[in-house]
């Protein structure tokens, strides 16, 4: 061996360990938690559920009164006046109006004493009139009875440039037909529907996982069974040229072998690519890079292994697990909820209302610029008479629509029934196509060992020895069929079954 020979070998085992720790080896369980970590579909589905969780607690909050507070401000132009301008007026001027008013009293009063001649004697000369009427005179209310109007005018005038009012208020449901309580429950049952529309999701995900898989291994399984089958047919190829240059046997004999070869290089071709699609789907499907070197657990394996056989469920657990019936009878109970919502629209409605009222001015105390407020409490009652018949239609609308749903979830349910017994059935001619695929399979060897050894030994002709190499591919590939059916056909029952429980549970 040569210096260069050596330093290639030395190069190829270096680099092989950098090679195999490249490679990511994958479980069929890791491979199912990877997609459900990284699938958008099923993310999305979570993200329902979480919102069907909030629209639930939205629903519980109509049980509790609604608080509620309220400001404003407001700017006005011109006051109010509550007497017109000539009455104002009259106000301001009241005290010099009724000055005047005495003055001309005491006036017409001196008048009247001096033009008779007896009064005049007895008072005019008398010092407590002559007392009485010069304190009169010298009386002036004038001035306080103009002060006294200006405030009346005043309090006529009602100062609203500036308003402000504040309130506080209480409303609480006491009888609404129903209708909340029904909501609530409307609140629940579609959570619950969303967790089993998250359910499906899950269970469609993780078979789809599990096919791609198992579709993985069985072309892994048949390409490695194509090497093999190239392997011996290069090494026949090389006996029978032996053969035909040694006159044993003839140039026809080499060329049909050769057509073998072919086939059986162009079986690895197709199945080395179908290998690389088929990684690269599963990739996809479990959110890594589609170029991403990954090796299963099982795809080395010389047989298929076989799937854990589980105890058979019975319909009415299969009913309860299955995410479509559970969807289908939700949603029927939901619209015989919706029918307790229609009725209710018929029915009285009872509330109790409190409020608080501040503002300034201060209504409640001459006008003030001051801050004023008062309380109320009352009992609303809503009384639904006549609407074109609007409440009657949606109650009958519900009712059919809660029909539609129940028809639905029989018909479903007959279905599941239909399907899992056909799954069965499969699964039962599964098992016997693997039993039988096992004896085929070892009568295709043994004919194979015994042909190979009569062909080296000359007592076999190179038709008979490649037609037991043709029944020895046939019998392993109907063998890695057989396994992979039964493994296929054990995901569609895990899922008929409702057996995929996903963390929403």
């Amino acid at each position: 061996m040569t210096i260069k020979t050596h330093l290639c070998v030395l190069a190829a085992v270096i680099m092989l360990p950098a090679g195999i720790s490249g490679q990511q080896v994958l479980t069929l369980e890791q491979c199912r938690e990877m997609a459900i970590r990284n699938n958008k579909s099923l993310e999305q589905s979570r993200t329902k559920v979480e919102m069907a969780g909030y629209d639930r607690k939205i629903a519980r909050a109509n049980y509790y009164p609604n608080v509620s507070a309220t400001g404003a401000y407001m700017y006005n132009e011109k006051n109010i006046a509550l007497i017109n301008e000539q009455m104002s007026d009259n106000l301001t001027n009241a005290g010099t109006l009724v000055q005047g008013g005495m003055s001309e009293f005491i006036g017409g009063l001196q008048q009247a004493i001096a033009s008779n001649p007896a009064a005049a004697a007895e008072y005019m000369q008398s010092p407590m009139w002559q007392t009485v009427m010069g304190a009169l005179q010298q009386t002036d209310i004038s001035s306080a009875l103009n002060q006294l109007g200006s405030e009346i005018d005043d309090a006529f005038h009602l100062d609203i440039h500036n308003i402000f009012a504040a309130g506080v208020s209480l409303q609480q449901p006491v009888f609404m037909g129903g209708k909340i309580v029904a909501a609530n429950r409307i609140a629940k049952l579609a959570e619950e529907l969303s967790k089993a529309q998250y359910d499906k999701e899950y269970q469609d995900l993780v078979t789809t996982v599990d096919q791609a898989y198992w579709q993985i291994v069985s072309i892994a399984a048949k390409k490695k069974l194509a090497e093999n089958y190239s392997d011996l047919l290069s090494k026949m190829e090389r006996d029978v040229k032996l053969s035909v240059a040694a006159g044993v046997a003839t140039k026809s004999d080499e060329l049909s072998i050769k057509v073998k070869t072919n086939e059986a290089d162009m079986m690895k071709t197709k199945a080395t690519n179908g290998l690389v699609l088929a990684k690269m789907l599963l990739c996809k499907e479990i959110g890594i890079d589609l170029n991403s070197d990954i090796v299963l657990a099982d795809e080395g394996l010389d047989d298929v292994p076989a799937p854990e056989m589980m105890e058979e469920k019975s319909l009415d657990d299969i009913l309860i697990d299955r995410p479509e019936t559970k969807s289908l009878e939700l949603a029927t109970q939901i619209y015989e909820q919706k029918i307790r919502v229609a009725r209710a629209d018929m029915m009285p409605k009872v509330a109790l209302t409190a409020n608080y009222l501040v503002s300034n001015p201060n209504a409640y105390n001459g006008f003030q610029n001051k801050w004023g407020g008062m309380f109320n409490v009352g009992v609303a009652v809503n009384i639904p008479i006549f609407h074109g018949m609007e409440a009657t239609q949606k109650t009958r609308k519900a009712k059919a629509e809660a029909r539609l749903y129940r028809s639905q979830y029989e018909d479903a349910c007959n279905l599941i029934n239909l399907q899992v017994t056909q799954l069965r059935k499969q699964q039962e001619e599964a098992l016997e196509k693997i039993e039988m695929a096992g004896n085929n399979l070892k009568s295709a060897e043994e004919n194979l060992r015994t042909a190979s050894v009569g062909f080296e030994n000359g007592v076999v002709t190179s038709n008979t020895a490649l037609a037991a190499h043709t029944a020895w591919l046939q019998a392993h590939s109907e063998a890695i069929d057989a396994g992979i059916e039964l493994q296929m056909v054990n995901v569609n029952l895990n899922k008929a079954e409702g057996r995929y429980k996903s963390d929403m549970e």
